[in-house]
């Protein structure tokens, strides 16, 4: 997968793509002082569209001042501003975005108010994170033996970059197993999220979702929440213990990359039938119709690039 473009917005300029770089002692590359955001532009009729931006950028703000950060020097506006800017002068009619704000700082400062907050932001063409087949046929998932952040050990409403080192050795592990991905547990022993996604799982045409305090609030979780709503489904916020997932009816999984993609097997469990199930086939359908603009009742969610 190759993230190549024409120019990524670097503290306010637009830079040539090889001449975006940071200096090797920046604190922000040895101790995972960043903060990120994924975000996604897809094609519609009117061109291409941003879904969600302004929810996704207010959440990078708020992602910096949980972890510390004060007295930013760019604000939500101009955040988006230069995403709509950055991805207009790279052309592209999809898109991943990748803003990231990071500490930029020497190597032996540990402190916040010792550096400052820079701002870089990149966009390139990205298709299927879990894979082509994903969304139709689904995944296989195993439980990993690496648990989710403890709340209080790493803030899990701020999308750390060293928070995702939890993530990567999940992930890995999961990959060598022969698993697509991991799902993870929190400190108590219940469902978390996976590496990269939340998760929801069917049962008795109820859809059900772990609770939010040890979890990334995702936008896309968001997103599902109101288009089962609206699709007349009850959806509960609750503790999902391990066993819950090998007995349910279906389980998906969802975020900015990964879309929304059904769960086959978990543990070598066979989920539901063993392929991506009927209300997540539902859901699928009307999240892709949302994110290219062709169902008007979630156009509100789309700022066109043009």
């Amino acid at each position: 997968m190759g993230t190549e473009s024409k120019f990524i917005w670097m503290d306010g300029e637009l830079v040539e793509y090889e001449k975006a770089n940071i200096h090797f002692l920046t604190g922000a590359l040895h101790y995972g002082a960043a903060l990120f955001d994924g975000i996604r532009a897809y094609r519609t009729d009117n061109g291409p569209a941003v879904f969600r931006l302004r929810d996704h950028v207010e959440r990078l703000i708020e992602s910096a001042e949980i972890f510390g950060f004060r007295d930013l020097p760019f604000t939500v506006k101009t955040v988006t501003d230069a995403i709509l800017e950055t991805t207009r002068v790279n052309g592209f009619a999809e898109c991943y975005i990748r803003p990231l704000i990071y500490f930029n700082a020497g190597v032996t400062a540990l402190n916040l108010d010792n550096g400052k907050a820079s701002l870089g932001i990149a966009v390139w063409e990205w298709k299927n994170y879990l894979g082509e087949e994903a969304a139709s046929k689904g995944v296989r998932a195993n439980v990993s033996s690496f648990t989710r952040h403890h709340p209080n050990a790493s803030m899990t409403k701020s999308k750390v970059s060293g928070n995702y080192v939890n993530s990567i050795l999940a992930k890995t592990e999961s990959a060598r197993l022969g698993f697509d991905e991991a799902i993870m547990l929190d400190p108590q022993g219940y469902v978390a999220e996976c590496t990269g996604e939340n998760l929801f799982l069917v049962r008795r045409g109820k859809i059900i979702t772990p609770s939010t305090a040890p979890i990334l609030e995702g936008i896309t979780r968001h997103s599902l929440f109101v288009i089962a709503r609206d699709l007349g489904y009850e959806v509960l916020e609750q503790p999902v213990s391990r066993d819950q997932l090998y007995t349910a009816d279906e389980v998906f999984v969802c975020g900015t990359a990964a879309e929304v993609v059904g769960l086959r097997e978990i543990d070598f469990r066979r989920i539901g039938n063993g392929e991506t199930g009927p209300i997540t086939r539902e859901i699928q359908k009307v999240f892709q119709d949302a994110l290219h603009g062709r169902a008007k009742r979630y156009e509100h969610w789309l700022t066109h690039v043009n």
